[in-house]
């Protein structure tokens, strides 16, 4: 299998080769182009109950595509639905959590499930489940304009809507810029406060505030 991230950080993309025998699992909807001679089914990852966790409450489908070289070696690709950054993390049995909407594609060897992050996280806009992606392969995320990764030692604040993974050895909280005052009127929001020793992703643009900024002109 070959595996390429073209177009970042402005309009990241994902290319797969595969040999035959090889698959690779995506986001409902992301296939932008792909061989003719591939095949492609679509099933629930994880099965019923959590497909529909993912899909009501973490902000992806209910389904996923699984692509896959059968007697000739295939291509496809797979684009984010919103222009930004494609991200790659190999998965060694350990677990990285995702945001809703961050899933873009894995390896057959990566399970999702649903994560609740309580209700704090609900009233952040940003949805009251994560996504915890585990086991042993390659894992591809998005985030919406370019991705940072930060080392963590100690504490760090992050705006809720601009959070895209963090590894769940970091702890974190969800709470208001200050007191209620603050919170109301500094146009922040809710912010997420992570502490320990971890990297964390962070997407440099946020749908909701785009989505904000275009209702001046509507």
């Amino acid at each position: 299998m070959e595996l390429a991230i073209v177009g970042n950080p402005d309009y990241g993309e994902l290319k797969v080769v595969l040999s035959p025998g090889e698959s690779i699992r995506a986001e409902a909807g992301s296939m932008s182009r792909m061989s003719s001679d591939l095949g492609m089914r679509s099933h629930i990852m994880g099965g019923f109950l959590q497909g529909i966790f993912r899909r009501l409450i973490g902000g992806e489908s209910l389904f996923v595509g699984e692509y896959t070289a059968t007697d000739e070696p295939g291509f496809v690709a797979f684009a984010p639905a919103t222009p930004g950054c494609v991200m790659q993390q190999t998965l060694k049995g350990d677990s990285l959590i995702l945001t809703a909407g961050a899933f873009m594609a894995c390896t057959p060897g990566v399970n999702l499930k649903p994560r609740f992050g309580g209700l704090k996280a609900f009233f952040s806009g940003e949805g009251a489940f994560f996504l915890e992606a585990s086991g042993e392969g390659e894992l591809f995320f998005n985030g919406y304009g370019g991705v940072h990764q930060k080392d963590i030692d100690g504490d760090y604040i992050i705006d809720s809507g601009h959070v895209v993974a963090w590894e769940p050895g970091l702890a974190y909280s969800i709470t208001g810029m200050g007191g209620w005052k603050q919170t109301l009127f500094s146009g922040e929001g809710l912010v997420m406060k992570f502490s320990g020793r971890g990297k964390v992703w962070v997407q440099t643009r946020h749908m909701s505030g785009l989505a904000k900024w275009l209702r001046g002109y509507c």
